[in-house]
């Protein structure tokens, strides 16, 4: 399966980190009846959809490297981090997310900019690393573009009951100074912008690319699973506010419908990119592995 692609004229790297059946769909989706998802596991089976009827999700990161910068979208899980609800990441220590930077031909060094869509535990892991028995900043030279919205909501939500993802992989960047704080629809340049794309979390965005974001779109967590694109009005169990992530959702595959623009999705299943095509009363996406 190929992890490296291109957009345009840009080359995107996948860095999977772990992909696997991880909680009950209708735990996930808690709005899913039993009935609709029988309906529909023909298709969601095995790829999207375990034998458990757990739904299979994707962690990982993409890289771009635009010719003038190398983007690193959502730093994923992370390793030595206190995750006791989480067992499969509970100080977990593989080299799995390294390794995948190293078969990209990459290093920490070569990363500018850390794109965070937003502030889940899921996808700030990365942005540090135990050295010595304290968090620093794992791209040195990079810049983290934190949305200052979404940074002041988890920060305050820290400040009544302390929340390890923000205490280990959040507040060390800040720290550091480190850390550019951007409204949701900042541009990076001519070929790299964010889309304001909330609902899941309070100001998550989606990072476009290509002149006029025509290429290519990094979704972040918009959307989990296929069957959200099929049923656009399913939320996810912690989304921020449903009603409001139901509403980006349909608008965003309204957008990206039946367009050129490759979708990069953060946690579909592999090949986890493809093009969004209408279904009925809902989308899919037809996947490209190449």
């Amino acid at each position: 399966m190929a992890n490296t692609f291109r957009a345009g004229n840009m080359t995107i790297h996948r860095i999977v980190e772990m992909e696997s059946g991880m909680r009950p769909a209708v735990e996930f989706l808690p709005d899913l009846k039993p009935e609709v998802l029988a309906e529909n596991r023909s298709w969601l089976a095995p790829t999207a959809l375990d034998a458990q009827d757990n739904l299979i999700l994707c962690f990982q990161s993409y890289i771009v490297q635009t010719g003038r910068h190398t983007i690193l979208v959502d730093s994923c899980i992370g390793n030595d981090k206190d995750r006791p609800q989480r067992p499969q990441w509970h100080h977990k220590k593989d080299d799995l997310w390294m390794k995948g930077l190293a078969a990209a031909g990459l290093t920490v060094n070569d990363i500018d900019f850390v794109m965070c869509t937003h502030l889940h535990v899921d996808h700030v892991g990365w942005n540090t690393r135990l050295e010595n028995g304290r968090w620093v900043p794992t791209f040195p030279k990079a810049r983290y573009l934190f949305s200052k919205k979404e940074l002041d909501y988890w920060l305050a939500e820290n400040d009544k009951t302390s929340l390890p993802p923000i205490v280990d992989s959040v507040i060390p960047i800040v720290e550091a100074k480190r850390c550019d704080l951007v409204t949701s629809d900042h541009a990076v340049d001519d070929t790299v912008a964010l889309l304001p794309t909330p609902g899941h979390t309070i100001d998550h965005y989606a990072v476009t690319l290509g002149r006029g974001g025509k290429d290519a779109v990094i979704t972040g967590d918009l959307i989990h699973t296929p069957l959200q694109a099929r049923y656009p009005d399913l939320g996810m169990y912690v989304d921020y506010d449903v009603k409001q992530g139901a509403a980006t959702r349909r608008k965003f595959l309204e957008t990206y419908c039946d367009t050129s623009t490759l979708c990069c999705f953060a946690h579909f299943p592999s090949p986890s990119r493809g093009y969004v095509k209408r279904w009925g009363d809902g989308f899919r996406c037809d996947y490209v592995d190449n």
